[in-house]
């Protein structure tokens, strides 16, 4: 019969959230740095749509990155 709760898996897949939100924080943040211009700035203030939609596929795009090498 299989378990039903196995606190070894918990751990570790807090673990692996916990380093996948990192890795994903972290390249954000390199990719901010990169841009001439402030992200978070233009997109809040100055309602820059087409700028929240390249970072919003930018995100997208590393999320699946970093589950894929986590998963992997």
């Amino acid at each position: 019969m299989p378990e039903l709760f196995n606190l070894k898996i918990l751990i570790s897949s807090l673990l692996y959230s916990i380093l996948g939100v990192a890795v994903f924080w972290i390249s954000f943040v390199v990719v901010d740095k990169f841009t001439p211009y402030e992200l978070w700035k233009e997109i809040v203030e100055k309602k820059n749509q087409p700028l929240a939609t390249v970072v919003a596929a930018m995100c997208l795009g590393i999320a699946i990155i970093v589950a894929a090498a986590i998963h992997g």
